[in-house]
């Protein structure tokens, strides 16, 4: 009998890139979305109920209905910049959000969650690569709002039966390499998003926030992963979860970073197009460097990425690019 899953913000980015994956591994599945920056469409199994996670009493009826196994959560606000002028909408969507999920899956016995986090929690660490045991200290609301919503999972499983597994992403890029699913967020800011836009006539420049940061370019730089390895994570951590392991908190990132201008000359150097980059000053609660220490989801989960190159990553964001955008420029060979 297939086991059923809740999937929240199954519609967005990375959760319609994990359904797939959990789709083509036998889990039915019940995706649950208010779609504000999901699309329906992006949906490939599973069926979708409309819904938001702050009407506790449609959630309930949800599960009511249903006999889930397990809850993967995704759906929250994701902006730093936009959390720190909206720092209340972000911990009543993130936070408080997910004590509502929690209430229920309390109501209904469903014992097993993987919560979708961020490398935000950490804030700006003295060493790099981070690991899982570096002390959080979030910078921004954003990250601040993941991280209590981390703590009300732990400090729930203490007092209960509930296994978790909670994966803290590095900087989420690249779209399925078969070409099917991408990021289609219009209000999307990620550095890679925009560059590729950019390249594509979509947006007139992309920007660097900060040239002054202490690196060796002057420029931020970040872990990248490519949505299909991270897609890959949360299933296996299903699997993990379903042998009866212990709870875990693991880095999702590759241990290695690119700086932003490193980021756009390679777009540039694959698109072919040099387009306008305008240079700006830092934005409010953006760190120098964040690297992952990823041994420990390796040796825990087994997880192998195929995608650590950023070549593909590009690759493949820019192409998915030129397919929501059919007026664009042609741009051959972007994905091989």
């Amino acid at each position: 009998m297939k086991k059923q899953i809740l999937v929240t913000g199954g519609a967005g980015y990375i959760g319609s890139h994990t359904i797939k994956q959990l789709g083509e591994a036998g889990y039915d599945i019940v995706v649950y979305d208010n779609l504000s920056t999901g699309t329906a469409s992006a949906i490939t199994y599973g069926r979708l109920i409309q819904g938001d996670l702050a009407d506790r009493q449609q959630l309930a009826r949800v599960f009511a209905e249903s006999n889930f196994d397990a809850v993967l959560h995704f759906a929250a606000s994701i902006s730093v910049p936009e959390s720190i002028v909206k720092p209340l909408e972000y911990y009543s969507n993130n936070t408080a959000n997910t004590l509502n999920l929690l209430h229920c899956c309390q109501q209904f016995g469903v014992n097993k969650f993987i919560f979708s986090s961020t490398a935000a929690v950490y804030g700006q660490p003295d060493v790099n690569p981070i690991t899982e045991d570096t002390i959080p200290q979030p910078l921004n609301p954003y990250g601040s709002s993941k991280l209590m919503s981390e703590r009300l999972i732990r400090d729930y499983a203490h007092a209960s039966d509930l296994r978790y597994i909670i994966l803290r992403y590095f900087n989420v890029a690249g779209a399925e390499v078969g070409g099917r699913l991408g990021q289609s967020g219009k209000k999307a800011t990620h550095l890679i998003k925009v560059a590729c836009d950019a390249a594509l006539g979509q947006r007139p420049n992309a920007g660097i926030f900060g040239t002054d940061f202490d690196t060796p370019d002057g420029t931020g730089i970040r872990d990248y992963i490519h949505v299909d390895d991270l897609a890959r994570a949360h299933v296996d951590a299903l699997t993990y979860l379903n042998s009866d392991s212990p709870s875990q908190i693991l880095n999702c990132g590759y241990g290695q970073g690119y700086s932003v201008r490193e980021v756009i000359e390679k777009v540039k150097e694959i698109s072919g197009v040099d387009f306008l980059v305008i240079e700006a000053e830092r934005r409010a609660g953006d760190p120098a460097c964040v690297i992952a220490a990823s041994e420990r989801i390796t040796e825990i989960l087994g997880w192998k990425p195929r995608f650590n190159d950023l070549d593909t990553i590009v690759r493949t964001a820019l192409a998915w690019e030129q397919k929501l955008n059919a007026n664009s420029p042609s741009i051959p060979d972007l994905v091989r």
